[in-house]
């Protein structure tokens, strides 16, 4: 986590120009994430967003007990970002644990949020994979594949 780079720069969706310098930021942090993580033989998702950047979609996959897991992904920059984290979302497993919320969001309100508040606007999307979805995965799956709920999932 300490080699993702740190944004500067405080814009939303609304903001425009300074948008655009945001998402700039935030591109060059993934790249730097993904490319961290190559490196370290530990690549663990896929993501794209749309022109405008506010809608980003893709896949991730944990694996447990040498089986790969794969799901989508996707969630919509909030108008309050930076101030407020994207809601990250795995529609596929919607509805199979506790630490969900409906249309599939990942439960961060209690360990990832505060953390993201204090950070703002220094931590981005990248921010938000590393810290938000990963430990939601590393917590969850193992739960998930010892329940029966995601054998479809395997690769």
């Amino acid at each position: 986590v300490q080699k993702i780079p740190l944004l500067t720069v405080r814009a939303g969706p609304r903001d425009g120009e300074e948008w655009n310098a945001r998402l700039k930021e935030e591109l060059t942090t993934l790249i730097q994430y993904v490319k961290v993580n190559k490196e370290q033989d530990n690549d663990w998702f896929q993501i794209e967003c749309n022109k405008t950047g506010t809608r980003w979609t893709g896949k991730c996959w944990y694996y447990y007990e040498n089986v790969r897991y794969e799901f989508e992904l996707c969630f919509d920059i909030p108008v309050t970002y930076p101030e407020v984290a994207p809601e990250i979302m795995l529609p596929q497993l919607d509805g199979m644990t506790a630490k969900m919320y409906r249309g599939g969001k990942i439960c961060q309100t209690i360990h990832f949020q505060p953390l993201w508040a204090r950070n703002v606007p220094r931590f981005g999307v990248a921010h938000a994979l590393a810290l938000g979805l990963g430990p939601w995965l590393a917590a969850e799956i193992p739960d998930l594949v010892a329940r029966g709920m995601i054998a479809k999932f395997a690769q």
